[in-house]
Protein backbone atom coordinates (compact mmCIF):
# COMPACT_ATOMS: atom_id res chain seq x y z
CA UNK A 1 0.00 0.00 0.00
CA UNK A 2 1.61 3.30 -1.09
CA UNK A 3 1.86 6.30 1.20
CA UNK A 4 -0.34 8.31 -1.21
CA UNK A 5 -3.19 5.79 -1.22
CA UNK A 6 -5.74 6.29 1.57
CA UNK A 7 -6.23 3.25 3.75
CA UNK A 8 -9.56 1.47 3.53
CA UNK A 9 -11.57 -0.66 5.91
CA UNK A 10 -10.57 -3.65 3.77
CA UNK A 11 -6.91 -2.91 4.56
CA UNK A 12 -7.68 -2.87 8.26
CA UNK A 13 -9.64 -6.14 8.05
CA UNK A 14 -6.83 -7.85 6.11
CA UNK A 15 -4.10 -6.84 8.59
CA UNK A 16 -6.26 -7.64 11.63
CA UNK A 17 -7.28 -10.95 10.03
CA UNK A 18 -10.97 -10.34 10.70
CA UNK A 19 -14.00 -9.59 8.56
CA UNK A 20 -14.99 -6.09 7.45
CA UNK A 21 -18.12 -6.45 9.58
CA UNK A 22 -15.96 -7.12 12.64
CA UNK A 23 -13.89 -3.99 11.95
CA UNK A 24 -17.10 -2.00 11.66
CA UNK A 25 -18.40 -3.36 14.96
CA UNK A 26 -15.07 -2.61 16.66
CA UNK A 27 -15.42 1.01 15.55
CA UNK A 28 -19.15 1.56 16.02
CA UNK A 29 -19.98 -0.84 18.87
CA UNK A 30 -16.71 -1.73 20.63
CA UNK A 31 -18.55 -3.18 23.61
CA UNK A 32 -19.82 -5.99 21.35
CA UNK A 33 -16.32 -7.08 20.31
CA UNK A 34 -13.94 -9.22 22.35
CA UNK A 35 -11.01 -7.34 23.87
CA UNK A 36 -8.44 -9.36 21.91
CA UNK A 37 -10.23 -8.71 18.61
CA UNK A 38 -10.69 -5.02 19.39
CA UNK A 39 -6.98 -4.70 20.11
CA UNK A 40 -6.06 -6.31 16.76
CA UNK A 41 -8.38 -3.92 14.96
CA UNK A 42 -7.01 -0.87 16.79
CA UNK A 43 -3.47 -1.92 15.97
CA UNK A 44 -4.36 -2.39 12.32
CA UNK A 45 -6.02 1.03 12.25
CA UNK A 46 -2.85 2.62 13.60
CA UNK A 47 -0.61 0.68 11.18
CA UNK A 48 -2.58 1.57 8.08
CA UNK A 49 -3.25 5.23 8.79
CA UNK A 50 -6.97 4.52 8.81
CA UNK A 51 -7.08 6.04 12.27
CA UNK A 52 -8.46 9.41 11.21
CA UNK A 53 -11.37 7.84 9.33
CA UNK A 54 -12.10 5.50 12.19
CA UNK A 55 -12.04 8.28 14.71
CA UNK A 56 -14.32 10.40 12.53
CA UNK A 57 -16.89 7.62 12.68
CA UNK A 58 -16.50 7.48 16.45
CA UNK A 59 -17.01 11.24 16.56
CA UNK A 60 -20.33 10.91 14.75
CA UNK A 61 -21.35 8.41 17.40
CA UNK A 62 -20.31 10.87 20.10
CA UNK A 63 -17.49 8.77 21.56
CA UNK A 64 -13.99 7.47 20.97
CA UNK A 65 -12.43 4.36 22.43
CA UNK A 66 -8.84 5.47 21.83
CA UNK A 67 -6.27 7.04 24.16
CA UNK A 68 -3.50 9.15 22.64
CA UNK A 69 -0.06 8.70 24.19
CA UNK A 70 2.31 11.55 23.24
CA UNK A 71 6.02 10.97 23.82
CA UNK A 72 9.13 12.91 22.75
CA UNK A 73 11.28 9.81 22.23
CA UNK A 74 9.80 6.34 21.91
CA UNK A 75 13.35 4.98 21.94
CA UNK A 76 13.76 6.03 25.56
CA UNK A 77 14.40 2.84 27.57
CA UNK A 78 11.71 3.89 30.07
CA UNK A 79 8.96 4.23 27.46
CA UNK A 80 8.22 0.63 26.55
CA UNK A 81 7.56 -0.71 30.05
CA UNK A 82 5.38 2.26 30.99
CA UNK A 83 3.48 1.68 27.73
CA UNK A 84 2.89 -1.96 28.71
CA UNK A 85 1.22 -0.84 31.93
CA UNK A 86 -0.82 1.80 30.10
CA UNK A 87 -2.02 -0.62 27.42
CA UNK A 88 -2.87 -3.48 29.76
CA UNK A 89 -5.02 -1.22 31.91
CA UNK A 90 -6.64 0.41 28.86
CA UNK A 91 -7.46 -2.94 27.23
CA UNK A 92 -9.11 -4.22 30.38
CA UNK A 93 -11.56 -1.31 30.11
CA UNK A 94 -12.21 -1.50 26.36
CA UNK A 95 -9.83 1.24 25.19
CA UNK A 96 -7.06 1.15 22.62
CA UNK A 97 -3.79 3.08 22.44
CA UNK A 98 -2.48 5.45 19.77
CA UNK A 99 1.14 6.62 19.97
CA UNK A 100 2.11 10.14 18.99
CA UNK A 101 5.89 10.51 18.59
CA UNK A 102 6.86 14.20 18.65
CA UNK A 103 10.62 13.61 18.22
CA UNK A 104 11.00 16.79 20.31
CA UNK A 105 9.47 18.74 17.42
CA UNK A 106 7.12 21.51 18.59
CA UNK A 107 5.18 21.45 15.31
CA UNK A 108 4.47 17.73 15.65
CA UNK A 109 3.26 18.34 19.19
CA UNK A 110 0.88 21.01 17.95
CA UNK A 111 -0.48 18.66 15.28
CA UNK A 112 -1.31 16.07 17.93
CA UNK A 113 -2.97 18.77 19.98
CA UNK A 114 -5.17 19.66 17.02
CA UNK A 115 -5.98 15.96 16.65
CA UNK A 116 -7.16 15.91 20.26
CA UNK A 117 -9.24 19.02 19.82
CA UNK A 118 -11.11 17.27 17.01
CA UNK A 119 -12.38 14.79 19.63
CA UNK A 120 -10.62 11.92 17.90
CA UNK A 121 -9.28 10.54 21.18
CA UNK A 122 -11.04 10.15 24.49
CA UNK A 123 -8.02 11.09 26.59
CA UNK A 124 -4.33 12.00 26.63
CA UNK A 125 -1.28 10.51 28.32
CA UNK A 126 1.58 13.00 28.10
CA UNK A 127 5.25 12.01 28.44
CA UNK A 128 6.74 15.32 27.32
CA UNK A 129 6.41 17.37 30.51
CA UNK A 130 5.05 20.32 28.53
CA UNK A 131 1.97 21.11 26.52
CA UNK A 132 2.82 21.83 22.87
CA UNK A 133 3.52 25.42 21.83
CA UNK A 134 0.32 27.18 20.85
CA UNK A 135 -1.77 25.27 23.39
CA UNK A 136 -3.16 28.44 24.99
CA UNK A 137 -6.10 28.64 22.60
CA UNK A 138 -6.83 24.92 22.75
CA UNK A 139 -6.12 23.77 26.31
CA UNK A 140 -9.66 24.45 27.45
CA UNK A 141 -10.86 21.88 24.90
CA UNK A 142 -8.39 19.17 25.84
CA UNK A 143 -9.89 15.81 26.83
CA UNK A 144 -9.03 14.39 30.27
CA UNK A 145 -5.23 14.18 30.50
CA UNK A 146 -2.55 12.68 32.74
CA UNK A 147 1.20 13.31 32.75
CA UNK A 148 3.68 10.46 33.27
CA UNK A 149 7.47 10.22 33.53
CA UNK A 150 7.79 14.01 33.63
CA UNK A 151 5.53 16.44 35.55
CA UNK A 152 3.80 18.95 33.26
CA UNK A 153 4.88 22.57 33.59
CA UNK A 154 1.93 24.87 34.36
CA UNK A 155 -0.46 22.48 32.72
CA UNK A 156 -2.82 21.77 35.59
CA UNK A 157 -2.58 18.12 34.60
CA UNK A 158 -2.44 15.31 37.21
CA UNK A 159 0.83 13.41 37.28
CA UNK A 160 1.80 9.80 37.97
CA UNK A 161 5.48 9.00 38.37
CA UNK A 162 8.25 8.02 40.70
CA UNK A 163 9.21 9.88 43.87
CA UNK A 164 12.37 11.45 42.44
CA UNK A 165 13.38 13.11 45.69
CA UNK A 166 13.14 9.88 47.68
CA UNK A 167 14.98 7.93 44.99
CA UNK A 168 17.85 10.38 44.78
CA UNK A 169 18.06 10.43 48.55
CA UNK A 170 18.55 6.63 48.57
CA UNK A 171 21.44 6.93 46.09
CA UNK A 172 23.26 9.69 47.96
CA UNK A 173 22.73 7.97 51.31
CA UNK A 174 24.42 4.85 49.91
CA UNK A 175 27.43 6.85 48.70
CA UNK A 176 27.73 8.63 52.04
CA UNK A 177 27.49 5.31 53.89
CA UNK A 178 30.45 4.08 51.81
CA UNK A 179 32.48 7.07 53.03
CA UNK A 180 32.09 9.55 50.17
CA UNK A 181 31.80 13.24 51.02
CA UNK A 182 32.68 14.77 47.62
CA UNK A 183 29.76 13.63 45.50
CA UNK A 184 29.11 15.23 42.12
CA UNK A 185 25.59 15.66 40.78
CA UNK A 186 25.51 15.26 36.99
CA UNK A 187 22.41 16.27 35.07
CA UNK A 188 21.04 19.38 36.74
CA UNK A 189 18.33 20.92 34.56
CA UNK A 190 16.22 24.06 34.57
CA UNK A 191 13.71 22.56 32.14
CA UNK A 192 13.22 19.00 33.43
CA UNK A 193 11.17 19.03 36.63
CA UNK A 194 12.05 15.41 37.39
CA UNK A 195 15.78 16.17 37.20
CA UNK A 196 15.30 19.18 39.46
CA UNK A 197 13.58 16.97 42.02
CA UNK A 198 16.46 14.50 41.88
CA UNK A 199 18.85 17.32 42.70
CA UNK A 200 16.63 18.22 45.65
CA UNK A 201 17.01 14.65 46.93
CA UNK A 202 20.77 14.87 46.43
CA UNK A 203 20.98 18.09 48.44
CA UNK A 204 18.70 16.75 51.15
CA UNK A 205 20.99 13.74 51.59
CA UNK A 206 24.08 15.93 51.85
CA UNK A 207 22.34 18.22 54.32
CA UNK A 208 21.24 15.32 56.53
CA UNK A 209 24.87 14.15 56.69
CA UNK A 210 26.17 17.63 57.48
CA UNK A 211 28.01 17.91 54.14
CA UNK A 212 28.15 21.33 52.49
CA UNK A 213 27.32 21.12 48.77
CA UNK A 214 30.06 22.21 46.35
CA UNK A 215 28.51 24.02 43.40
CA UNK A 216 31.60 23.34 41.31
CA UNK A 217 30.71 19.64 41.12
CA UNK A 218 27.05 20.16 40.20
CA UNK A 219 26.88 20.13 36.40
CA UNK A 220 24.01 20.59 33.99
CA UNK A 221 23.02 17.89 31.53
CA UNK A 222 20.24 16.74 29.23
CA UNK A 223 20.16 13.10 30.28
CA UNK A 224 22.19 11.78 27.33
CA UNK A 225 25.36 9.68 27.22
CA UNK A 226 27.22 12.58 25.65
CA UNK A 227 26.26 14.96 28.46
CA UNK A 228 27.76 12.52 30.98
CA UNK A 229 30.99 12.22 29.02
CA UNK A 230 31.18 16.02 28.65
CA UNK A 231 30.75 16.44 32.42
CA UNK A 232 33.95 14.42 32.98
CA UNK A 233 35.86 16.69 30.62
CA UNK A 234 34.58 19.78 32.43
CA UNK A 235 35.53 18.44 35.86
CA UNK A 236 39.05 17.57 34.78
CA UNK A 237 39.49 21.01 33.22
CA UNK A 238 38.32 22.60 36.49
CA UNK A 239 40.50 20.24 38.54
CA UNK A 240 37.59 19.78 40.95
CA UNK A 241 37.27 16.02 41.05
CA UNK A 242 34.77 14.26 43.32
CA UNK A 243 35.15 10.71 44.62
CA UNK A 244 31.66 9.70 43.50
CA UNK A 245 29.09 10.64 40.89
CA UNK A 246 25.35 10.71 41.38
CA UNK A 247 23.88 10.81 37.86
CA UNK A 248 20.41 12.00 36.99
CA UNK A 249 19.73 8.89 34.91
CA UNK A 250 21.43 5.73 33.66
CA UNK A 251 22.30 7.21 30.26
CA UNK A 252 24.24 10.00 31.96
CA UNK A 253 25.93 7.44 34.21
CA UNK A 254 27.07 5.47 31.16
CA UNK A 255 28.59 8.64 29.69
CA UNK A 256 30.42 9.32 32.95
CA UNK A 257 31.77 5.77 33.00
CA UNK A 258 32.95 6.00 29.40
CA UNK A 259 34.68 9.31 30.09
CA UNK A 260 36.53 7.94 33.13
CA UNK A 261 37.52 4.66 31.49
CA UNK A 262 38.87 6.58 28.48
CA UNK A 263 41.21 8.36 30.90
CA UNK A 264 42.43 5.07 32.32
CA UNK A 265 40.47 5.01 35.58
CA UNK A 266 38.92 1.94 37.17
CA UNK A 267 35.35 1.87 38.46
CA UNK A 268 34.67 1.54 41.37
CA UNK A 269 38.28 1.45 42.62
CA UNK A 270 38.95 5.08 41.60
CA UNK A 271 35.41 6.51 41.40
CA UNK A 272 31.94 5.34 42.40
CA UNK A 273 28.91 5.96 40.18
CA UNK A 274 25.14 5.71 40.63
CA UNK A 275 22.39 6.13 38.06
CA UNK A 276 18.61 6.48 38.11
CA UNK A 277 15.88 4.50 36.27
CA UNK A 278 17.41 0.98 36.07
CA UNK A 279 17.08 0.65 32.31
CA UNK A 280 17.67 -2.87 30.94
CA UNK A 281 21.23 -1.98 29.89
CA UNK A 282 22.25 -1.07 33.46
CA UNK A 283 22.97 -4.67 34.44
CA UNK A 284 25.19 -5.17 31.36
CA UNK A 285 27.40 -2.12 31.90
CA UNK A 286 30.99 -2.76 32.98
CA UNK A 287 30.84 -2.71 35.92
CA UNK A 288 27.11 -3.26 36.38
CA UNK A 289 25.46 -0.05 37.50
CA UNK A 290 24.13 0.68 40.96
CA UNK A 291 20.96 2.64 40.32
CA UNK A 292 17.43 3.56 41.35
CA UNK A 293 14.71 1.36 39.84
CA UNK A 294 11.51 2.96 38.58
CA UNK A 295 8.41 0.72 38.77
CA UNK A 296 7.63 1.56 35.15
CA UNK A 297 4.83 -0.91 34.40
CA UNK A 298 3.11 0.04 37.65
CA UNK A 299 3.42 3.73 36.75
CA UNK A 300 1.65 3.00 33.47
CA UNK A 301 -1.15 1.09 35.17
CA UNK A 302 -1.72 3.83 37.75
CA UNK A 303 -1.65 6.56 35.09
CA UNK A 304 -4.24 4.83 32.93
CA UNK A 305 -6.42 4.05 35.95
CA UNK A 306 -6.33 7.74 36.87
CA UNK A 307 -7.21 8.76 33.30
CA UNK A 308 -10.16 6.33 33.24
CA UNK A 309 -11.31 7.85 36.51
CA UNK A 310 -11.24 11.30 34.88
CA UNK A 311 -13.10 9.96 31.84
CA UNK A 312 -15.83 8.75 34.20
CA UNK A 313 -16.21 12.31 35.47
CA UNK A 314 -14.57 11.70 38.82
CA UNK A 315 -12.18 14.17 40.41
CA UNK A 316 -8.76 12.72 41.33
CA UNK A 317 -8.12 12.63 45.09
CA UNK A 318 -4.65 14.19 44.58
CA UNK A 319 -2.78 16.01 41.82
CA UNK A 320 0.25 13.70 42.00
CA UNK A 321 0.66 9.99 42.56
CA UNK A 322 4.31 9.25 43.35
CA UNK A 323 5.47 5.63 43.58
CA UNK A 324 8.44 4.72 45.74
CA UNK A 325 11.51 3.55 43.77
CA UNK A 326 13.98 0.88 44.87
CA UNK A 327 17.75 1.08 45.28
CA UNK A 328 19.46 -1.62 43.21
CA UNK A 329 23.01 -2.20 44.44
CA UNK A 330 25.42 -3.66 41.88
CA UNK A 331 29.14 -3.20 41.27
CA UNK A 332 29.76 0.49 40.50
CA UNK A 333 30.02 1.71 44.11
CA UNK A 334 32.80 1.15 46.66
CA UNK A 335 34.58 3.06 49.41
CA UNK A 336 36.61 6.05 48.17
CA UNK A 337 40.14 5.39 47.01
CA UNK A 338 42.92 6.40 49.39
CA UNK A 339 44.45 8.74 46.80
CA UNK A 340 41.31 10.86 46.75
CA UNK A 341 40.84 10.77 50.52
CA UNK A 342 44.29 12.35 50.93
CA UNK A 343 43.45 15.32 48.70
Amino acid sequence: MSNSTPATIEDVARIAEVSIATVSRAIHNPEKVANSTRLKVNQAIAMTGYTTNAMARSLRLGRSNMILVVAPDIGDPNFSNILVGLENEARSHGYGILIGHTQNDAQRGLEYLKFLNSNQAAGLILFTGILPFGHQTMTARLPPSVGVFEPVYNGGIPYVGVDDIAGARKAVDLLIAEGHTRIAFIGDSRTRLAYGRRRMGYEAGLDAAGISPDRRIVLEGDGTIESGRLAIEQLFMRDTLPTAFMCVNDQTALGVMLGLVARGYDIPRDFSITGFDDVPQAVFMQPSLTTIRQPRTLIGRHAMALLLQLLAGEEPPESEILLVPDLVVRNSVAAPSRQWMKR
